[in-house]
């Protein structure tokens, strides 16, 4: 993705008051007849749309979601073309072949502007996938080839990690699936795992979001179109602050909406703020925007490893990946 900003603050990752009381409930709601208080206040029931949104929060598994995280660490670099690539790609369309209903692959040469040709995957899973209403959640599973960003000049060449930066949306990715196996959704979903989004450069775009731009012009069938979709990017970090991104709230405002009303819903409204980024981001959501597809994109770019050899797994927290599954959950939970 394209960092056309960067602001860096002291923020600490917690639970607050609502969040607790909202999951409090999820847990009281499992012993029929008990009674049940949070914080010492009275026991309340809530209506019927926060119960809901509170058992969602309950499916989504961290423990899991960070387990995905450590063994995409272990293949290695998830550079296309690499062993690290080939294994993690595997590893992931057996998990979607467990889970999911159907799994698709695009397979494609992609030719540089250097005339040099890369191999690409796409992997998609599919919930229901007769389901006229579908969903799309979308992450890269690629990572840079180069921690250019990095503060030593002798990194510049090496590859990234990618514990956040690539792993963290796979990751929550494969933890909703793992949910929607246990409890199918109402609704079509879609979980697309797009290559090369980092490969070449940002500002003008050369070689990146190489797999959503091809996802976008090799769409499933020709009427395909979502209700709406989401881009999970980089949601791992410690220090979780993502604000709204503007190229999101001025295309698909109603799917901003959807996403940070649930965030509220569940407490994290600190974490989900009601802000909109100054800047658009440039991310897997640009090309799907581009054909009709209303994509948003969630991100956490305030990320100081971003694109960095730090980019490693001391940066991903689970607590972060709760805070983001619970929500990429509750949206899809009527």
């Amino acid at each position: 993705m394209n960092v056309i900003g960067n602001g860096n603050g002291a923020r600490r990752l917690r639970i607050n008051r609502v969040g607790r009381a909202v999951l409090a409930f999820a847990m009281c709601g499992t012993f029929a007849g008990a009674a049940c208080s949070t914080g010492g206040d009275a026991a309340q029931v809530p209506d019927a749309e926060t119960a809901a949104t509170a058992a969602a929060a309950a499916e989504f598994n961290a423990d899991s979601a960070m387990s995905y995280v450590r063994q995409q660490l272990a293949f290695g670099p998830r550079v296309p073309g690499t062993p690290g690539w080939q294994k993690t790609g595997d590893w992931i369309v057996a998990h979607m072949q467990r889970t999911a209903d159907q799994v698709v692959e695009q397979k494609w040469t992609h030719t540089l502007a250097t005339k040099q040709q890369i191999p690409m995957r796409n992997i998609f899973a599919r919930f229901k996938p007769d389901a006229a209403e579908r969903v799309l959640y979308v992450a890269h599973w690629d990572t840079r080839p180069r921690a250019d960003s990095d503060p030593d000049p002798l990194n510049h060449t090496k590859p990234i990690p990618g514990a956040n930066d690539g792993a963290s949306g796979v990751a929550l990715l494969m933890a909703v699936a793992d949910a929607l196996k246990k409890v199918p959704p109402s609704m079509g979903v879609d979980l697309l795992f797009v290559d090369g989004e980092d490969w070449g450069t940002f500002g003008p775009e050369v070689d990146v979001l190489i797999g959503s731009t091809y996802f976008a012009s090799h769409l499933p069938t020709p009427n395909y179109k979502p209700l709406f979709g989401v881009v999970w990017d980089m949601i791992g970090d410690a220090d979780l602050n993502i604000p709204q991104e503007m190229a999101s709230v001025e295309q698909a405002p109603e799917v901003v909406q959807r996403v940070w009303s649930k965030a509220k819903d569940l407490g994290y409204e600190q974490y989900f703020q009601p802000t909109v980024r100054s800047y658009a981001i440039t991310d897997d959501h640009t090309p799907l925007l581009k054909v009709g597809l209303r994509v948003i994109d969630v991100i956490d770019i305030d990320y100081d490893v971003h694109h960095a050899m730090g980019d490693d797994i001391n940066r991903v927290s689970a607590k972060s990946l709760k805070v983001v599954g619970d929500v990429a959950i509750a949206v899809l939970r009527p």
